[in-house]
């Protein structure tokens, strides 16, 4: 019931490649928990912003009133990584020697919001749901981690898919729960469900 709602939501998303990027943004409208109505879209072309500072946006929506307000910062990404298993960031034993070091109990106050990290190796799925008409599926991996999200390549034509992928998270809550959820990849309509784990970080 707010013709201007305050959010003050943030959200972080990771790209590892020099490509062209836009953040693609849509304001919605519920009305109860069936009818939604498209407010508007605005677009941010990453590519063309400062980095290393916060920029203040204010965003007119495209065909329709109003604008919204963004503060979008531009960094280096730390702490994330996708990696092949066979290059396992914390393969080499050196490695982890050093971690241990970092997060020993006389380091724990040297970087406050350093809690530490996650590391999830996604092997494989078996005997996934068939969605597709030829009794196969084309499954993906979705990876949540409080409001960062990292996801596998698609495994087309597979009910067994083999992802072998290593995936790094930064920590920011240690209450926070690790969601990892398989889709079936559906070509330009939304992808199907195909199911879900949630594995809470203090039970690690």
């Amino acid at each position: 019931k707010s013709a201007n709602p305050q959010w003050r939501e943030q959200f972080d998303f990771h790209y590892f490649s020099d490509r062209k990027d836009m953040l693609d943004i849509e304001v919605w409208r519920k009305d109860n928990k069936k009818h939604e109505e498209l407010l508007g879209t605005c677009h941010v072309d990453i590519t063309a912003l400062p980095t290393k500072q916060t920029n203040c946006l204010e965003l007119p929506l495209e065909k329709h009133p109003g604008s919204l307000l963004m503060l979008i910062a531009v960094a280096p990404c730390t702490g994330v990584s996708i990696s092949d298993l066979c290059v396992c960031p914390l393969g080499d034993p050196s490695e982890r020697q050093q971690i241990s070091q970092r997060y020993c109990i006389k380091n724990s106050f040297r970087d406050i919001k350093d809690i530490g990290f996650l590391q999830v190796k996604v092997l494989k799925a078996v005997d996934l749901m068939a969605a597709d008409f030829s009794g196969k599926s084309d499954p993906f991996c979705v990876l949540e981690l409080g409001n960062d999200m990292l996801q596998t390549h698609t495994v087309y034509k597979n009910l067994n898919p083999e992802w072998n992928k290593v995936f790094t998270f930064p920590i920011k809550d240690i209450h926070d729960v690790l969601e990892v959820t398989v889709f079936d990849e559906d070509g330009d309509k939304p992808p199907d469900f195909l199911g879900k784990v949630a594995i809470p970080l203090l039970s690690v």
